[in-house]
């Protein structure tokens, strides 16, 4: 199977973009509603403010946790994806799967290298440079590839 081209990539990765942001959404909901009713029934403090969206807007404290929570619930998606199958939601829709190039078994360690090399997707651009190999940052680093499948070998039996 050959390695995938960078625009394939590129349109995995805005339809990736848009579930992920679905997931980092419905992540904040839960949490800011949940803060909320601590706030409301006076199991977390106000500190003096009248409404406990006026303190969660305020507080770096607050923001900071629930941008930690919602980049955990979004690393979180990209990884479970990668080590259950191969693909992210985006990537199975254009036909495309992770693979490792060596014999190691791909490990979380392995995966969450992968994301972090990423960039938030600049490592990508790194396969419009390299047209001999047609690998990403995140390919080199973490010793995998991402190959385009035929739709047979795409189907969810072949895994």
């Amino acid at each position: 199977m050959p390695r995938a081209t960078f625009f394939r990539r590129l349109l995995a990765m805005v339809y990736d973009t848009l579930v992920a942001t679905a997931v980092g959404m419905c992540a904040a909901i839960v949490l800011i509603v949940t803060l909320v009713i601590l706030l409301k029934n006076g199991i977390l403090d106000l500190r003096g403010y009248a409404e406990p969206a006026d303190l969660i807007q305020a507080s770096l404290g607050y923001k900071l946790v629930i941008q930690l929570w919602v980049g955990a619930w979004i690393a979180g998606f990209f990884l479970w994806f990668w080590k259950k199958g191969g693909q992210t939601l985006g990537m199975r829709a254009w036909r495309l799967r992770i693979y490792s190039t060596t014999d190691a078994p791909m490990t979380w360690s392995r995966l969450v290298l992968r994301l972090i090399c990423a960039l938030g997707g600049l490592g990508t651009l790194l396969v419009l440079i390299d047209f001999k190999n047609k690998q990403s940052l995140q390919d080199r680093v973490a010793n995998t590839e991402v190959l385009l499948l035929t739709k047979e070998a795409n189907h969810h039996k072949n895994w």
